[in-house]
């Protein structure tokens, strides 16, 4: 009985599967080549100094033809970002970030509680996307109540698991919130962070 038919017919089934991500969500061509090296390449800007996390992430005015000339002109080396903290209404810092990779503990832990939880598979190595939605984009909308209720219960329509019993997540979700936020906000400039 040859068995090499039944397993040509199997891998032809599953080739269309691995096109759809987890989120039930079609993954655009160019990602898949690339396998997510387009929003690899793509990271969000240093805050200029003296400007906080949460003003860089607001959009700016397009510059002037005049304006772009000059500071083409004079292009200074760029300084180091100074450290940075977004403070929730509630008054104490969410995060504190240096140099623009170097965060508080809290924020250290919710780093490697991304790591261990392997969330990149879905969402990307720089939190830009993949199968998964962007977690740069969608932080800049989601309430913090939101996003509890989605690690925790999962959005299984989706393909977001449930990590109500996954013990680093369920119990660093301050700490994943921060960096993600940080993320988001472009006050944490890269997806690896270090301590302060």
């Amino acid at each position: 009985m040859n068995r090499l038919p039944f397993a040509l017919r199997a891998v032809a089934l599953l080739v269309p599967m691995l096109t759809v991500g987890a989120c039930g969500e079609a993954v655009p061509p160019e990602k898949r080549a690339a396998g997510g090296a387009a929003s690899a390449s793509a990271s969000p800007a240093t805050p200029a100094p003296g400007v906080t996390a949460v003003q860089a992430s607001q959009p700016a005015a397009a510059p002037s033809a005049s304006q772009t000339t000059a500071a083409a002109a004079a292009s200074p080396s760029p300084a180091p970002a100074p450290a940075a903290a977004a403070k929730p209404s509630g008054g104490a810092a969410l995060y504190k970030v240096s140099e623009g990779t170097k965060v508080d503990p809290v924020t250290m832990e919710g780093f490697r509680t991304w790591r261990a939880a392997a969330c990149d598979r879905c969402h990307g190595p720089n939190q830009e996307g993949m199968v998964g939605p962007s977690l740069i984009t969608g932080l800049k909308t989601l309430s913090r109540e939101e996003f509890d209720k989605v690690l925790l219960e999962g959005r299984l329509d989706k393909g977001m698991p449930a990590f109500k019993t996954h013990e680093g997540v369920s119990k660093n979700l301050d700490g994943l919130y921060a960096y993600l936020k940080g993320r988001s906000d472009g006050a944490i400039t890269a997806a690896k962070v270090q301590p302060m």
